[in-house]
């Protein structure tokens, strides 16, 4: 049977009174959550107009019942807020079945740079030196907010279509036993590719460093077993596989690590520590929290748990993807990655070698046509990529193959 989701007893709605006769009764807006709920992908809609589709590594096409679970107001201290708040916390170590006793859940305000910029600036020791392993623009980040922190950090640095060698890694943490932690992102949305965070893992706690990961852009939808892969800290955002709105991120810590962390913090509003020790205090936030933002998350949390969670929610992304390259490669489309290199989050194509394509008139082609897709990211190659995440099926791939058609045959460009 299907789920309710009406929001009654603590969560619930507070219609506001009538104005008293003889002013005339105007209605507040009622919308009734339950009664605009079908199956998960198939929402009646709340909107009169379309918005485009966005295949983008974030933020994401949602459902119609993730926004409108924002059409409340609560306050940040309210009862009703700080249960959907240690709700949140609590289902979100359950998306990866992470035992409770051993990790727990800290939200920050903004977007996942912010929550991977509160682990590093919290959780590397005064004198500690990080080793970022890098093969795209995000594990370059990593080691450029290291370096704004003043952070000691030695790189590990491969090809942006190739996995870092584990080679290269035992060797930077052996020769040099003052690296304290080792960070790497799992899906490196630059290309799309995955990297193996369990090997790397595994190598860094065989070790006794410290491992942060970006998960940015896999979690809920790639299975990550944090004690099997050794993570101290995992770090993702609520507007990505879990398909909920921006507004804030989130860090799953190993708490034995995390409370040895005391006076290491580099900054107020990003103290990893202080925020966790608040959060399970009083439930509440230190700083003015996004409300609206966390209704929304509780209600995508809900909606991937009833799809099926991490295994229901990655065989439709894989869908979304197999679709989307069967039509991309009749029509010419070259990937940039190797299939054994691929993931199903994003895909890198190579731009066609036909001297009529232009991105930007590509790009603006299928923008005008409701799509939107995301230009390319890798430094050795002229690419663009096409998220497969978010509130999408193979519908909407196939709108969006039929959309690529025409808007090639508009610039002249031979498509099959």
């Amino acid at each position: 049977m299907h789920r309710s989701y009406a929001l009654d007893s603590e969560l619930g709605h507070q219609q506001a009174p009538a104005p008293p006769s003889p002013a005339p009764t105007v209605r507040p807006l009622d919308i009734s959550i339950s009664a605009c709920f079908g199956s998960p992908m198939n929402r009646k809609p709340i909107a009169a107009a379309k918005d485009k589709t966005l295949f983008t590594p974030g933020p994401l096409t949602t459902s119609h019942t993730v926004k409108q679970a924002m059409l409340r107001d609560l306050g940040s201290r309210d009862r009703e807020f700080i249960a959907v708040v240690g709700d949140v916390r609590r289902r979100l170590l359950a998306v990866c079945g992470a035992d409770a006793r051993e990790y727990t859940t800290i939200i920050m305000q903004g977007s996942g740079t912010f929550s991977l910029e509160a682990v590093l600036a919290s959780t590397i020791p005064p004198r500690g030196k990080l080793l970022v392993i890098v093969n795209g623009a995000y594990g370059r980040r990593i080691a450029h907010i290291a370096s704004v922190l003043h952070i000691e950090t030695a790189v590990v640095t491969a090809a942006e279509d190739a996995h870092p060698p584990l080679t290269e890694i035992e060797a930077a943490l052996v020769s040099d036993p003052t690296i304290s932690h080792a960070a790497i992102v799992h899906c490196e949305t630059t290309s799309g590719i995955i990297n193996d965070i369990r090997a790397v893992g595994a190598l860094v706690r065989r070790l006794d460093r410290g491992y942060i990961v970006d998960a940015m852009s896999s979690f809920g939808a790639v299975p990550i077993d944090l004690a099997d892969c050794h993570i101290d800290y995992l770090v993702s955002s609520a507007n990505k596989c879990l398909e909920g709105v921006p507004g804030f991120s989130f860090v799953l810590a190993r708490r034995a690590t995390l409370s040895g962390t005391e006076g290491w913090a580099r900054s107020v509003s990003l103290d990893l520590l202080a925020q966790w020790r608040e959060l399970d205090a009083s439930g509440q936030f230190r700083f003015t929290p996004p409300t609206h933002a966390l209704l929304a998350f509780r209600q995508a949390l809900l909606e991937f748990e009833e799809e099926g969670g991490v295994p229901a929610r990655a065989a439709r992304y894989r869908s979304n993807y197999e679709t989307l390259l069967a039509g991309m490669e009749t029509m010419g489309f070259e990937p940039y990655l190797r299939a054994e290199d691929r993931g199903y989050i994003i895909t890198s194509f190579r731009y066609p070698t036909h001297a009529q394509f232009d991105f930007q008139k590509f790009y603006e082609g299928l923008n005008q046509l409701g799509q939107v897709i995301y230009p390319g990211k890798v430094s050795n190659a002229d690419c663009f990529r096409i998220g497969h995440i978010g509130r999408i099926d193979a519908a909407d791939v196939h709108a969006l193959l039929g959309a690529i058609r025409m808007t090639l045959a508009g610039m002249g460009v031979s498509g099959e």
